[in-house]
């Protein structure tokens, strides 16, 4: 996969993970890796956009043939998971284009993403203070404490696997457009 110009770019909910690749369109022309999900399509959404969205029963049967590279579970109970096909679909875009493929994953698939394509670098996108992640999810989310609590456990899981990433970038609040800049020059390095 050398010379494939992906990049994993990934965070806990709420970090500004997407705000940061969409930013990323100022520098390069994008073109995202979509995850497949089995949570419910929400009204804004539509197949592809955010995710190519199918019943539990098709993800499994399609995990257990093997179509996915890496999958997960998490912390609302669906699966998400990226297929061979649409890696491979990025990378054909990628080479005809010059566009930068970004995969956004969550940490168990970037332990297994590296583990397939080490060359493929991983930028965690972390914020300075799990009290301002909760905020962001507060005003974002509006939802119940049990799903707060449960989102903030599963955050700080997260934090402890911040070491299988090669780069950190801060999204630090009211900084996003310095954020982007640092994760489009620690791209620049790769191109």
């Amino acid at each position: 996969m050398k010379n494939s110009n992906i990049f994993i770019i990934s965070g806990p909910s709420g970090v500004g993970e997407d705000s940061i690749i969409n930013g990323l369109t100022k520098y390069f022309p994008i073109e995202k890796i979509v995850t497949t999900s089995t949570r419910p399509m929400r009204s804004r959404e539509s197949q592809s956009n955010p995710y190519y969205f199918i019943d539990k029963q098709e993800f499994e049967t399609r995990r257990e043939k093997g179509d996915f590279i890496e999958w997960a579970e998490q912390y609302n109970g669906q699966l998400y998971g990226v297929t061979k096909q649409e890696i491979e679909r990025v990378k054909s875009v990628s080479r005809r284009t010059d566009k930068i493929g970004t995969w956004k994953i969550e940490w168990k698939g970037v332990i297994t993403a590296k583990k397939l394509f080490p060359e493929i670098p991983a930028i965690f996108i972390t914020i300075p203070d799990l009290k301002i992640l909760e905020e962001r999810i507060r005003r974002r989310d509006n939802i119940n404490e049990a799903y707060i609590k449960e989102r903030m456990a599963y955050t700080q899981e997260w934090m402890k696997h911040a070491d299988v990433y090669d780069y950190t970038v801060v999204n630090e609040e009211g900084k996003l457009d310095e954020a982007i800049k640092k994760v489009a020059e620690i791209i620049r390095k790769y191109i």
